[in-house]
């Protein structure tokens, strides 16, 4: 146990210092300290090692960001939070950033992420349901759009939207009407 987690601690360094090109078995086997089989034995390939060091990295950057999402109000704050919140992940953390970076053997860009990334994203929004049950129906389009939009933010990271609270702003102006329950009204339209 004490190799594996020597051998994922080294593999992210080395993702943070070098990308992803900068992973290999020899490399990671020297910086943890071990010989190459031993790596060959625990994880297999070099695909399964940065897959299980990223998705290690992941799970404790996800508990940090459900503990930011405690303090949302409304579907709205829950989405827009999640969206800032993984935002200052991404910059927090060098690792994340690797992953904003196309190259040979970045998971995030390759054809299947979006369908990766679906569950994951539609557990962290499952949450909005409690605060607005009606929802429900369009949590898939929500889970869509939180996703689409939460990777352009992070991606293209700009000065219109650099402070959180600038990107608070901006997402709540988008987010609102899609989020937004109309009241069961009469025929013509109005409420009763």
């Amino acid at each position: 146990m004490r190799s594996r987690k020597k051998i994922l601690d080294a593999t992210v360094g080395l993702i943070g210092r070098a990308g992803f090109e900068g992973v290999n078995i020899a490399a990671v086997a020297a910086a943890a300290g071990v010989t190459r089989q031993t790596v060959y034995s625990i994880f297999g390939t070099r695909e399964d090692l940065v897959s299980q060091a990223v998705a290690g990295l992941l799970v404790d950057v996800l508990g940090d960001i459900r503990a930011r999402l405690s303090t949302a109000h409304s579907p709205v704050a829950y989405v827009v939070e999640l969206v800032v919140a993984g935002r200052a992940a991404i910059r927090d953390v060098p690792v994340l950033g690797a992953l904003l970076h196309a190259g040979d053997g970045n998971p995030l860009f390759d054809p299947g992420m979006i369908a990766r990334a679906k569950p994951i994203a539609r557990e962290l929004l499952s949450p909005i349901l409690e605060y607005e049950p009606a929802l429900g129906d369009r949590l898939d389009d929500i889970v869509e759009i939180a996703l689409r939009l939460g990777m352009s933010v992070v991606i293209f990271d700009d000065d219109a939207v650099h402070a959180d609270d600038d990107l608070r702003r901006f997402l709540t102006r988008w987010l609102a009407p899609a989020m937004t329950v109309e009241p069961v009204g009469r025929a013509d339209g109005s409420s009763s």
